[in-house]
């Protein structure tokens, strides 16, 4: 699957991508490292955690800038999302992630990066009738990677069991 990924064919038919594990099994690594050969094949990729991205809307709202920012946000090949479930979403954010996904679906490309599972994705956006939509625009031409196992963080950290305090 990661050396199907790795042609990018995906990009191409402006499919998505949605990762998912326990915090440090590498989501984000992973993703991170088909974006890169995305860029390097040409196309534009932008990275977000979804927490900053409600956060640049918030802004774009209030100086004026958010339906050109929307505009931006539709254009760009694969846009990565990090984090996605991590806190609960508020209506207005709700809102503009209606917006994100229906402007990109069927002309980009969306990576996902979650640490919950693609089931408890519809609660933890909210509203039923919004989840629903946001996520047949995302689910339904997705490839899915359900990564597993131990933190990566902790496998590799300097510290061995005497080092830690308390």
């Amino acid at each position: 699957m990661m050396a199907s990924l790795l042609q990018c064919d995906w990009l191409n038919k402006s499919q998505n991508l949605l990762i998912t594990g326990p915090c440090g099994s590498g989501k984000t690594y992973i993703t991170c490292a088909i974006a890169h050969t995305g860029c390097m094949k040409g196309y534009s990729v932008k990275y977000y955690r979804l927490s900053r991205l409600m956060l640049a809307l918030t802004q774009a709202k209030a100086d004026g800038t958010y339906s050109r920012m929307l505009q931006s946000l539709a254009k760009i090949d694969l846009l990565v999302l990090d984090d996605w479930g991590l806190e609960p979403l508020k209506a207005a954010q709700r809102n503009d992630l209606m917006e994100i996904m229906d402007d990109r679906h069927g002309s980009s490309s969306t990576a996902i990066i979650s640490q919950l599972p693609t089931e408890e994705w519809h609660q933890s956006i909210g509203d039923n009738t919004l989840a629903d939509a946001i996520l047949d625009r995302l689910m339904h031409n997705a490839h899915r990677i359900k990564l597993k196992g131990e933190s990566m963080r902790k496998i590799q950290s300097k510290i061995d069991h005497r080092e830690h305090l308390g």
